[in-house]
């Protein structure tokens, strides 16, 4: 249900715009949602009801009123939203979330804003709050003195939002936007000096200097004419630096190149002004950090790490001033990680990839890699490691977030993310937007000078990502997924990190660490089987350790000879609430009903090998039919293909879809 002030006074919900009746009806909800969640005497909307003597039977009709709106509240569902209209006494109270008021939500974007800051992230915050206005405030409401006072009020905060938003593209170099949105603005409201003064200077910076010039002589006569006085500081100040720059390009027009300035004359010095200036504000983007410190390490790999390439000093706290955004002081550093994988072995290949796609990032792009892998394969372990050897790179923090793509139940929400990160990073909890566009470009912000790593953890799509990048050029993105992700690969170019499943040497090495090595090495034949029984998976392997950590009499090859009946392989590479057959049900969980069917059939083949032609076959089907579902199913590491038409199914996914059946999957 959502609540609308700037405009016309309107009421929606699910089944549509709510039926609120004649105008003082309208104008009885408009001063209760002005002041949300606080008693509204009677009094009080007596006395804004009539501009006149009310009538005597006016308190009469404010009660009937307020029963009307509390009925067709109730009719539309005001429970569910946990809306409720109060009697209290000779008051009234109104009780909702107050983010379901239009006026609400303007304000909050607008305070998240900041224009000069961050002018990129105020654009999108700023267009967002001031498209939420559908004409003149409060319209339908009564033309009393309170209502218009009200009206003026909210239309002063749309007007200072409209100059912010121009500042912002003014910021950004953007101008000529800059003088568009003014000029409309200032058509309609002639006499407000400082956007006038706004104006011109952007008119003036596009080139226009006789359109900027008449629009402050125009100014100046109105005032005249109509108010009796003269142009204020801000309109005087605005026409004064326009004379400024018209004398100085005209001397240095004049001199030619005997001051130094050559040819460009008062363009080159504004040009040099302005880098100055620029380079002081922060404005002038940095040098590629790179090109000072060099590489991560000789080899690419955890331990070698003397310096992050894209930080020039590690042992700082981002640029001076702390965090744009937040208060004087230092900004917060927040240590996410979960504790590193224990007894972590091998994946130096993934590891070294990890550190080439920071190492080799373009300058001024955010390195974004995905891990990818089957279910069970290591990959978040993968990312956690590495993401620990290098925490010191990235001395602003690291973010980790869990996305719950392929968990039990509905995948995260990128705002839920986002609330996280935002409050982890020391933003006030009322200052959280609730709309994820806002809370990402609050998010981009705040990070955008940082120097940070971002994991964000078994991922569901690319859309579920791409909110939560934070785009800065000193920040890295690790991003895990069962799925490929090649959205991001298109997009945002994502450099994929695949991790296998283990060989015998580095699953054997694996079981030692979980056992102990003496236990290992009595039976070596046993310890590959195991590796070759659990598909070179860690998640399975970790899970026959601990069967054999709680059974220590047992040797390696009794309970491999177990796990060779196929009956009960799934069951016994299980630990309490971690094991592959979860790990696999929550994949085909995600799947369309016809991908699982497609996947069910394909577990009949005897050795787990086949093409396009084999798979029709053994589901019933056209080899053209089937395609896109073997794709599909490859992209999310179900099945994996070895070349062209040639595909295989480990023995693992065979038996979970023989032995669970996996016809259920998804509708969607």
């Amino acid at each position: 249900m959502d609540f609308s002030l700037l405009g016309p006074i309107c009421v929606t919900a699910g089944t549509g715009e709510l039926a609120l009746g004649p105008a003082k009806r309208r104008s009885v909800l408009a001063l209760l949602l002005l002041q949300p969640n606080t008693t509204v005497p009677l009094e009080q909307l007596i006395d804004s009801l009539w501009e006149e003597e009310p009538p005597e039977h006016a308190r009469t009709v404010v009660q009937g009123h307020v029963s009307r709106l509390r009925a067709t509240l109730a009719e539309g569902g005001a429970e569910a939203y946990g809306i409720e209209l109060t009697t209290h006494g000779s008051a009234y109270l109104l009780r909702l979330p107050e983010e379901l008021i239009d006026a609400h939500r303007f304000a909050e974007l607008v305070a998240l804003a900041r224009p000069e800051a961050a002018p990129g992230d105020a654009v999108p915050l700023l267009r967002e709050a001031l498209g939420l206005w559908r004409g003149p405030a409060l319209t339908g409401t009564v033309t009393s003195p309170p209502f218009a006072a009200a009206a003026h009020a909210l239309e002063e905060q749309r007007l200072a939002a409209t100059e912010a938003l121009a500042r912002a593209h003014g910021a950004l170099g953007e101008h000529e936007q800059a003088a568009a949105i003014l000029y409309t603005a200032a058509v309609n409201n002639p006499l407000r000096e400082g956007m006038v003064a706004e104006l011109i200077r952007a008119l003036f910076r596009t080139g226009r200097q006789s359109d900027a010039m008449e629009w402050f002589h125009r100014t100046r006569r109105l005032l005249d004419e109509e108010l009796g006085v003269g142009p204020g500081a801000r309109l005087k100040g605005a026409y004064e630096e326009i004379l400024r720059a018209e004398e100085a390009g005209a001397a240095g027009r004049t001199r030619g190149g005997a001051s130094g300035t050559g040819r460009g004359g008062a363009t080159a010095t504004a040009r040099g002004a302005g880098a100055g200036a620029g380079a002081a504000a922060g404005g002038e983007p940095p040098a590629d950090p790179r090109v000072a410190t060099g590489t991560i390490g000789a080899t690419g790999t955890p331990g070698t790490a003397a310096a992050d390439p894209r930080v020039p000093d590690q042992g700082g706290r981002g640029p001076a001033g702390g965090t744009p955004g937040r208060a004087a002081g230092p900004p917060a550093v927040p240590r996410l990680l979960p504790r590193p994988p224990a007894r972590f072995l091998g994946r130096e290949q993934q590891l070294a990839a990890l550190t080439n796609v920071v190492q080799s990032a373009v300058p001024g792009e955010s390195p974004l890699a995905v891990v990818t892998g089957p279910a069970g394969v290591g990959k978040t372990a993968c990312a956690v490691q590495w993401a620990h050897a290098y925490a010191g790179a990235f001395p602003d923090g690291q973010l980790f977030a869990d996305l719950r793509g392929f968990n039990e139940g509905a995948a995260a929400e990128p705002v839920e993310i986002l609330r996280d990160f935002l409050l982890a990073l020391g933003t006030p909890p009322e200052r959280v937007p609730t709309s994820a566009q806002s809370a990402s470009a609050l998010f981009r912000s705040l990070v955008a000078e940082r120097r940070l790593l971002v994991v964000l953890d078994n991922a569901q799509s690319s859309a579920q990502v791409r909110p939560l990048l934070p785009g800065g050029a000193h920040c890295a993105t690790v991003v895990t997924s069962r799925s490929r992700l090649d959205g991001l690969v298109a997009t945002d170019v994502a450099r994929p990190v695949p991790v296998q499943a283990l060989g015998a040497a580095e699953g054997s090495a694996l079981l030692g660490a979980m056992l102990g090595a003496e236990r290992v090495a009595d039976d070596p034949d046993a310890a590959q089987e195991l590796v070759a029984l659990c598909d070179g998976l860690p998640l399975a392997l970790r899970a026959a350790a601990a069967q054999l950590t709680a059974r220590p009499r047992w040797r390696l090859a009794r309970l491999a000879a177990a796990l060779r009946d196929e009956r009960r392989r799934l069951a016994l590479l299980s630990a309490e609430d971690t094991g592959v057959a979860a790990a696999l049900r929550m994949s085909v969980a995600r799947l369309s009903a016809d991908d699982a069917r497609l996947l069910s059939a394909l577990a009949a083949n005897a050795d787990g090998h086949l093409n396009a032609s084999v798979a029709a076959a053994l589901a019933g089907s056209d080899p053209e039919d089937i395609q896109e579902g073997l794709d599909r199913l490859t992209e999310m590491h179900l099945v994996d293909e070895e070349a062209t038409d040639v595909y295989t199914i480990s023995t693992l996914t065979q038996l979970f879809a023989r032995d669970e059946g996996t016809d259920g999957g998804s509708t969607g």
